[in-house]
């Protein structure tokens, strides 16, 4: 009985769970169909809208400049050689590494012994020679007087033969008294030949005197050149360079002792490519004198000059592109020769142009323009110019209208933006500020001027401007890093 109770007790629980799992399931599959009944809702998706900077197009004129590298050098400079060889025997006391020579001033003089003796020996063979041509003067003067006196002989002798004829005619000569009247005309006329060659001979002898004297005084100026260039002056006034002389030294003939150079009378040479030559053209194809601005950077102080253009090489050199173009430097105050300067160049001015961040410009010429609604349009612009971060555009078609001014993968046509900044005045970026001042302690300051003033490289006007900005209370934060830089600090 207790088995049959048992068994019993099982299969109604059995039972019982079967009947909940069926009503489970009937449960779940009634909110299916109920689910499955029900209509599909979707939820809108809400727009997007990007905030951005905006730039206001306004036409104005710009003057753009062209940027560009090149060196310094001197318009001026000259070898200072030896003319003669020989030891030498005097120095000027600027003969010297940047020593400053003025113009005609003494430089050098070699041994000038031999150039002396040389020169002696030619002034006593010019006396020579002007004897030789007073003293052929002389006998071709007496063989003058020869001459016109057997002339006058021959005369007497033929009137006295022209007597003795008429004495024969009249029976009172004898022909033995013609003959003999005939014989001493003829001697007569002999002499007279003998006083002509005489007269020749005196002016060869002439000719070679005068021959003679001619090649004297070429060796006597030969002399006086050679004495004169055992000295060595100054072309124009200028500072010495790569001096190789010393004094008591040997030098060979054409031997270079030292270089100099006018470091007042500078120029810049810089390359410009030849798009960038072309809008330096004017209308007859001439090269415009326009102007130039040469800076050089020396520890964060720019050292800046004006100049202008004034020509351009006639080739292109092997291997190189571009044009090669000289400008003139006004003041060539702190600069010298070898120096790596920064030229900007002053092009002719746009009209009707805008500058714009390069930012705000695609790759394919186009700018985000601000529509109606806020939404972005694209419009095509012309690129003119490039001026470092920015560039020039034309303005036409977008006067007074709204562009972004910084471009990004996720703007294009017809998204919604919203205006961050206001548009600029000018619809030029903002100024950037100026430089960064920090204060120095008395050791930091100490250190950087003991720096520059030990510094030979640096120009003087350029280490007074340095020495004069550390003594301010505060100093730019670019010139401390950079004079740090150069001394390990």
């Amino acid at each position: 009985m207790r088995f049959l109770r048992r068994s019993l007790v099982g299969i109604f629980l059995l039972s019982l769970t079967l009947g909940l799992l069926a009503w489970a399931g009937n449960t779940f599959y009634g909110a299916l169909q109920v689910r499955w009944a029900e209509e599909q809702r979707t939820r809108p998706a809400r727009e997007r809208i990007f905030a951005v900077n905006v730039i206001r197009i306004q036409p104005q004129t710009i003057t753009p400049v062209l940027t560009s590298f090149g060196d310094v050098r001197s318009q001026r400079m000259l070898d200072l050689r030896a003319a003669t060889g020989g030891m030498i025997v005097e120095l000027a006391d600027s003969f010297e590494e940047g020593g400053e020579v003025t113009g005609g001033q003494l430089l050098a003089r070699i041994d000038p012994s031999d150039a002396q003796s040389a020169l002696d020996v030619a002034g006593a063979d010019l006396q020579e020679a002007k004897a030789e041509l007073r003293d052929g003067s002389r006998t071709l003067a007496l063989a003058l007087d020869e001459l016109a006196s057997a002339r006058d002989q021959v005369r007497l002798r033929e009137r006295a033969m022209a007597r003795q004829k008429d004495l024969l005619d009249r029976g009172v000569g004898t022909e033995a008294a013609v003959e003999n009247a005939e014989l001493a005309v003829s001697a007569a006329k002999q002499a007279v030949l003998s006083r002509r060659q005489a007269i020749a001979s005196a002016e060869a002898r002439m000719d070679q005197a005068k021959t003679s004297l001619a090649r004297k005084n070429i060796n006597l100026a030969n002399s006086e050149r050679a004495l004169a260039e055992t000295q060595i002056f100054a072309g124009f006034s200028g500072t010495l360079a790569e001096v190789s002389a010393v004094q008591g030294g040997l030098v060979a003939n054409n031997e270079r002792l030292a270089q100099l150079v006018d470091t007042q009378a500078l120029e810049v040479a810089f390359r410009v490519s030849t798009p960038q030559y072309t809008r330096l053209l004017d209308n007859e194809g001439n090269l415009l004198r326009a102007e130039v601005t040469v800076s050089l950077d020396i520890f964060g102080v720019d050292l800046t000059t004006k100049g202008r253009i004034s020509r351009e090489s006639a080739a292109v050199g092997a291997g190189q592109t571009g044009r090669l173009l000289f400008a003139r430097i006004d003041d060539a105050k702190g600069f010298r020769p070898g120096d790596f300067a920064t030229v900007k160049i002053t092009e002719p001015a746009l009209d009707f142009v805008v500058r714009v961040p390069a930012s705000a410009v695609l790759s394919s010429s186009m700018v985000l323009v601000v529509g109606e609604g806020d939404r972005l349009e694209v419009a095509p612009v012309q690129i003119l110019r490039s001026q470092g971060d920015d560039v020039i555009i034309s303005a036409r078609g977008l006067a007074g209208r709204d562009i972004v001014a910084e471009t990004s993968p996720l703007l294009g046509a017809g998204i919604r933006v919203r205006p961050t900044a206001p548009p600029s005045a000018n619809g030029q970026p903002a100024a950037p500020s100026g430089p960064d001042m920090v204060e120095l302690s008395a050791e930091r300051r100490a250190k950087l001027v003991a720096f520059i003033e030990g510094n030979k490289l640096i120009p003087a006007d350029a280490k007074e401007r340095l020495l004069g900005q550390l003594k301010e209370t505060k100093v730019p934060a670019r010139m401390v890093e950079r004079i740090e830089s150069r001394m390990g600090g």
